[in-house]
């Protein structure tokens, strides 16, 4: 007799959602003697957004895992359907009635929308394929006068490391010339003379576990191996298209390093230990040098802070010497029109204005008059209810992204004035807005552009009277 695996969950049986949509049926406060009561939520492998009332643990205990049981004992089963389905999220929303009558709405991802952030409500909608934002399609001025910082040693720099790190391994000319091959640049001096010495693998230091923590002293950083050196270069900055949009590549005239998001000219070889990333830098500002030491922060997606004029400054700690201007004495390239900061968009208005975003507001709705025109305008976004006329914006011609309330963006589809110009686009949602609409909108946006819509399923079932 043989025998037979359990079936695994439906991504399209409503015996899968079930539990789900019980758990959330009953931490809605407003359920009681409605008619019927609308819950939504996303679900992904990784991680849920569901708005449920945990129960609080006795007091003077912390909460347990046991606390939250039932609810992911819920959320795997639905889990378990996705990894069926090959599917990594998806969002949903139901109509519960007093009956129990239930309406599921599942709004599959589209390959051409970002999910969204801790709601069911889509995230940026991707209209060109492919496209990024300005920032991240910037490369580097040329600097053609700059130089290495008259610091180089790499006598001293050999010597030193050498000294601190008399047992150290260290690297072939056949495997820097590997690396070099893999990277496609050729390595600094200062950063091949680290490699002779020591090329930081972890199989060289056998059972020595101190080994590492004395290479990071001598080095001061945790220093990458051959293998794991990579140019830190936009593609390297991930970051989502309505937050990358909002983002401004700026370089001061006195600046050490350029305000870009990433460099073919950086080699990234260490890190501080708290995630931010070292790297040579190939390709400096107007006052910096080649090869200064530079520190990508991790909370951060454009720019990087100088550490160091070269490696052997890094080395033997000894500061740097530039010290650039605290601030640019030019209008922000970035400006932001709310209740606490610009109050008009006459004010944000300029020339070099790149992004411009109206936020809360609680005076007559603005007009965009003062931004007609600016030549390098690329991104508008407006909290709801805060335009006078949507239909200004069909006379920005270069905006590459725009965020707008559904009430703007239904005024621009109904009027046929959405502007080509666009290669992504999201929809400000407030609240709980219901998701139906929010995704019809969605969906009309990406039919202008040919790009693939989110799917709708819709399950019925009945969870039983509601109490």
């Amino acid at each position: 007799m043989v025998d037979q695996k359990p079936s695994l969950p439906s991504m399209h049986d409503f015996a899968t959602w079930e539990p789900v949509l019980r758990l959330l049926l009953a931490s809605n406060a407003e359920r009681h003697g409605a008619p019927a009561v609308r819950v939504a939520g996303s679900i992904g492998r990784h991680g849920w957004s569901l708005a449920l009332r945990r129960r609080l643990p006795p007091p003077g205990r912390a909460a347990q895992i046991e606390d939250m049981q039932d609810e992911f004992d819920a959320v795997k089963r639905v889990q378990s359907a996705l990894e069926d389905a090959g599917i990594n999220d998806i969002s949903f929303t139901a109509e519960i009635s007093a009956t129990g009558k239930t309406t599921l709405h599942l709004l599959a991802p589209s390959p051409a929308v970002e999910p969204g952030i801790g709601n069911p409500h889509p995230g940026a909608l991707i209209l060109v394929e492919g496209s990024l934002p300005e920032p991240w399609r910037r490369l580097p001025d040329p600097m053609p006068g700059a130089v290495p910082a008259p610091s180089v040693d790499l006598a001293l720099l050999e010597q030193t490391l050498r000294e601190r790190l008399p047992d150290a391994i260290g690297a072939t000319e056949t495997e820097i010339a590997a690396a070099e091959a893999r990277l496609g640049v050729m390595l600094p001096d200062e950063l091949k003379v680290l490699y002779r010495v020591t090329r930081a693998r972890w199989e060289d230091w056998g059972d020595d576990y101190e080994a590492a923590e004395r290479e990071s002293a001598a080095v001061g950083c945790e220093l990458f191996s051959l293998d794991d050196l990579y140019i830190a270069d936009a593609s390297s900055r991930h970051c989502r298209w309505e937050f990358a949009a909002m983002e401004a590549v700026v370089t001061p005239p006195d600046a050490a390093v350029q305000g870009l998001v990433g460099s073919p000219g950086w080699i990234a070889f260490g890190d501080n230990g708290g995630g931010d990333r070292l790297a040579v830098d190939l390709t400096p500002g107007p006052h910096g040098h080649v090869g200064q030491i530079i520190m990508l922060s991790h909370e951060e997606s454009v720019g990087a802070e100088l550490l160091a004029d070269c490696l052997t400054d890094l080395v033997l700690e000894r500061p740097s010497e530039h010290h650039g201007s605290c601030h640019d004495d030019q209008p922000p390239a970035v400006a932001r029109v709310n209740i606490a900061s610009l109050r008009s968009v006459e004010a944000a208005a300029h020339p070099g204005l790149e992004v411009l975003s109206i936020g809360v507001w609680e005076d007559e709705p603005l007009s965009l008059a003062r931004v007609i025109g600016l030549p390098r305008l690329r991104t508008l976004t407006a909290y709801p209810g805060t335009l006078a006329d949507p239909l200004e914006i069909a006379k920005l011609t270069g905006l590459e992204f725009l965020e707008l309330g559904p009430r703007e963006w239904r005024v621009l589809l109904d009027a046929g004035a959405v502007p080509r110009s666009l290669s992504a686009a999201a929809i400000e949602v407030r609240g709980g807005e219901d998701p139906l609409p929010i995704v019809a909108i969605a969906n009309e946006l990406l039919a202008l552009w040919d790009r693939p819509r989110i799917l709708q399923s819709v399950i019925e079932g009945n969870l039983g009277p509601v109490a």
